[in-house]
């Protein structure tokens, strides 16, 4: 395979701390690599020197000559003052740009339900990140680089950039560089890993899950002590072969040796046992929608829900964005009174909302992490034996040094770990978590994970972290956007089939997104003729305009070839008037195009 870009003995030193110590590493053609590490061990570090975005204290980064680099910061800044439009495709007419099968994908996979004509100062965070991303995925790098893709995109989103990654080269072409704490996602996409602690870099072939192997491996054959670690990781480790084994059929997944690690290793959670012991401290009575509908303003959220929340019952809930799903979680937990219907309450229940934005914290930032347990409780049960608060803390990652620090000096990763312990104290038996994975790191996400195993009640997740949902909750539900909850027995892939076959029915371009026309409820109908008529006059518009390229590109050859040597004027003269005819023509079926693909919603 051909050398890409790569390091060279490079090391950098923040104040008395080195976070990357003579790390010699490359990327190669053919490589889909994923990077994990603890928060602030160097992964953003190491993306940004590859990406020639920042220099090294010692060693060099080398890139081939003719290697061209996209890269996706967090922190990547658009003009504010440019249409989302102008912000992805420049000055480009909406038929030269519409003409391209891969922007047309981009387009519909990121920005279908942004205002195309918007200024960019108007966006949320998230849309401004899909913009971002898809202005760097409509390009032709040779070399990608995402540092936080995922961030902001739902479950559907989600997916459609693991298919976009994968189908974009060939597999022996290209390479791919991705931060990321999605875990399906890097075990959707990577067939290499890279570790990023204490300064040095491990790599490990496969995704997320062999990663997961090969890492408990290292340990025992190191004769790491590592207790606490190391359980964790075969704990995981068990999840990943009997939760998901479809995951092991990844290549370099040595079954033998994970079965010989994980043969002693019980299930992630005895769900009969927490059953009994939800019920002893809930009753049988937990939380009640029945026949719920709510309106705000115009748009209707719920239109006669009914859900029955079981004592320990484990529900994850997935949704298209602003389809309701955080304002189910404040009804459920008595914040919101719905217009119709009734909400029940238990009598013994005690509800915990771990809220996105992590507000209830700022009255307590002149304390330190230790001080705000304290507060709640200093001893607790967790899956039958106690755990003060100290042990709790540590186990979610907050060192000796981190316990004292104050609460207005940590992370938001940290600020989320810190208020879910807070809730966790405070013993609840129904907690309702609101996207619990921002901002944290794949062995923080774990750690937690194994906390809830052991928690006896009844779970809430609100989530677009596939992984997750699966991982830590026992059933799933979706709010598609049309007021109604939907059962999902199939899970996750269930809810990806449905929103497929509604976006087949109805869809947006974002060429007439913001006229009235944002969402695929507001497009207008076809008839089914109407339907099949456009499907196949893409298909015939489509290869007329594979044809009309190549006659473009032959002129120009010709023309290329009669401006060397004696220059035939007459027939340059021609060769133009030739040219202009099939681009003329090549125009025209870019417009029919146009209006096909409204017919379908593309």
């Amino acid at each position: 395979m051909a050398h890409l870009l790569g390091a060279e003995s490079v090391s950098v030193t923040f104040a008395t701390r080195t976070v990357l110590d003579g790390v010699s590493l490359g990327i190669e053609d053919g490589d889909r690599i994923g990077m994990v590490g603890r928060n602030g061990d160097g992964k953003s570090t190491l993306m940004r020197l590859l990406a020639q975005r920042a220099t090294p204290d010692e060693g060099r980064v080398t890139r081939r000559r003719d290697v061209h680099v996209g890269y996706l910061d967090q922190t990547d800044v658009l003009d504010g003052d440019l249409s989302v439009g102008e912000a992805i495709v420049g000055d480009q007419a909406d038929h030269e740009w519409a003409s391209n099968p891969k922007i047309r994908d981009v387009m519909g996979g990121l920005v279908a339900e942004v205002d195309w004509h918007a200024k960019v100062s108007s966006l949320s965070g998230g849309q401004k990140r899909r913009v971002a991303l898809a202005k760097l995925l409509i390009g032709d790098d040779d070399v990608i680089m995402l540092d936080e893709p995922t961030n902001h995109l739902d479950v559907e989103g989600v997916a459609w950039l693991a298919r976009h990654l994968a189908e974009r080269w060939r597999p022996t072409d290209g390479g791919l560089l991705v931060v990321t704490h999605d875990r399906w996602f890097l075990d959707e996409i990577c067939t290499r890993t890279w570790e990023v602690h204490d300064g040095v870099v491990d790599g490990f072939d496969g995704g997320y899950a062999a990663y997961v192997l090969a890492r408990a491996e290292r340990d025992r054959m190191d004769s790491v002590v590592e207790g606490k670690r190391q359980q964790l990781v075969k704990k995981e480790l068990a999840w990943l072969r009997r939760g998901a084994p479809a995951r092991t059929a990844k290549p370099k997944f040595r079954i033998e040796a994970a079965n010989a690690l994980i043969a002693d290793v019980p299930e992630p959670r005895d769900s009969l046992a927490l059953s009994k012991m939800a019920m002893a401290r809930q009753g049988k009575d937990v939380l009640d929608l029945e026949d719920v509908s709510l309106a705000l303003g115009e748009k209707t959220l719920f239109d006669g829900i009914t859900l029955r929340l079981a004592p320990g019952q484990r529900l994850g809930l997935v949704g298209v964005n602003g389809s309701g799903k955080t304002t189910l979680l404040r009804m459920l937990n008595g914040e919101v009174t719905p217009d119709a219907g009734k909400v029940k309450k238990g009598k013994t229940v005690q509800t915990a909302v771990l809220s996105q934005e992590v507000k209830e914290l700022n009255e307590l930032e002149h304390l330190r992490v230790t001080e705000v347990i304290e507060q709640e409780k200093r001893v607790f049960s967790v899956g039958g034996r106690e755990v003060s608060a100290t042990q709790l803390v540590e186990q979610l990652g907050f060192t000796n040094a981190k316990q004292w620090t104050k609460v207005k000096d940590l992370s938001g990763g940290e600020r989320r770990r810190l208020q879910l312990l807070r809730l966790l104290v405070g013993e609840p038996n129904v907690l309702m978590l609101d996207e619990p994975t921002n901002d944290l790191d794949t062995d923080t996400l774990a750690a937690i994970e194994d906390v809830l195993d052991g928690w006896p009640g009844t779970l809430v997740v609100v989530s677009h972290d596939r992984y997750l949902l699966e991982r830590v909750t026992d059933s799933q539900m979706a709010l598609l956007g049309d007021g109604k909850l939907r059962d999902l027995p199939r899970g996750v892939d269930q809810y990806l089939e449905l929103r497929r076959a509604a976006e087949a029915g109805s869809g947006a371009s974002p060429l007439n997104a913001g006229e009235g026309q944002n969402s695929a409820e507001s497009a207008p109908r076809y008839s089914s003729e109407e339907t099949r008529q456009a499907k196949k006059d893409l298909t015939r518009i489509e290869r007329q305009l594979s044809k009309a390229a190549a006659q473009v590109e032959k002129i120009q050859h010709q023309m290329n070839d009669g401006a060397s040597g004696d220059v035939d004027f007459d027939k340059m003269a021609a060769l133009n008037k030739k040219l202009q005819v099939v681009q003329a023509e090549q125009q025209d079926l870019e417009l029919q195009w146009l209006a096909a693909a409204e017919v379908l919603g593309k």
